[in-house]
């Protein structure tokens, strides 16, 4: 890999940036990136990892092998009307724009370019990210293996169909939110019971920590472990039948259906 670029340089970018350099992916003087206007955040990434960054979009592009668009959605028509000048047919565009089609990506720069679609979230910054792939026409196999090679240093990587891609935002992409929302609630319920709010939040941190190794790595559905914890006329089920009359599943899922809704919505 002779060089990588980065059009944008939001928590997206570090966070790539920092798995791609620990994980030894390419050397950081390989790595430049920019921005619109924050020189600070610039001057930041290039103290925090030895990166390069240029305001010169024909220095910045020429000889990447990647191209990686991370600035928000709506300023993607603007971010590529930036580049496309200087944009080969051999680079590979990876894009972790929320929302925006493969499709749009391969009309705005006008050429049979090959793109790959990445949803990261925000676990990425700790290397814990749950990335889905998908892929433009002009992209190959190998293409997708790059790319999973490349969000691999940030977390695990599925491959899916890009009709699927609205449904993974609003499922892993929006899905660290739903979690810590639910850890907020519990963390109310120990302050008005009076527990140490340092004790609950270890005692929280590592349940949340535990039950998803449980689901990792026991090879039992999420419904089984529920059962398996559940003994009849226990805690455990006096707590689940009071969720069970608030509909705490339905209004899970009426969530993520929101966000896949808002997904395609951003899409449009």
């Amino acid at each position: 890999m002779n060089k990588i670029a980065f059009i944008g340089a939001g928590a997206i970018t570090e966070a790539i940036i920092s798995g791609m350099i620990q994980k030894q992916f390419i050397d950081s003087e390989k790595i430049y990136v920019t921005n619109r206007s924050n020189r600070d955040r610039l001057t930041y990434l290039v103290e925090q990892y030895q990166v390069s960054t240029t305001t010169d979009q024909k220095a910045l592009l020429t000889d990447a092998d990647m191209i990686l668009l991370t600035v928000k959605p709506k300023d993607v028509r603007s971010a590529i009307d930036g580049i496309k000048d200087y944009v080969r047919p051999n680079q590979l565009i990876v894009s972790v724009l929320a929302g925006v089609k493969t499709s749009e990506i391969e009309d705005l720069f006008n050429l049979k370019i090959p793109v790959v679609r990445a949803m990261p979230n925000t676990s990425a910054s700790i290397g814990y990210s749950a990335t889905a792939l998908t892929k433009g026409q002009y992209a190959t196999k190998k293409h997708i293996e790059l790319g999973t090679l490349l969000f691999n240093t940030i977390g695990i990587t599925v491959v899916v169909d890009e009709k699927k891609m609205d449904i993974v935002t609003g499922l892993s992409g929006s899905g660290p939110a739903y979690i810590y929302y639910l850890v907020e609630a519990m963390e109310r319920v120990a302050e008005e019971n009076n527990l140490d709010p340092d004790i609950a939040s270890l005692l929280i941190t590592q349940t949340i920590i535990g039950a998803g190794k449980m689901l990792a790595q026991s090879g039992e559905s999420a419904k089984i472990l529920r059962e398996q914890v559940t003994s009849p006329g226990g805690t455990t089920e006096a707590g689940l039948k009071t969720l069970a009359q608030y509909q705490f599943q339905e209004a899970m899922m009426a969530g993520v259906n929101s966000a896949i809704k808002r997904a395609k919505e951003l899409g449009k």
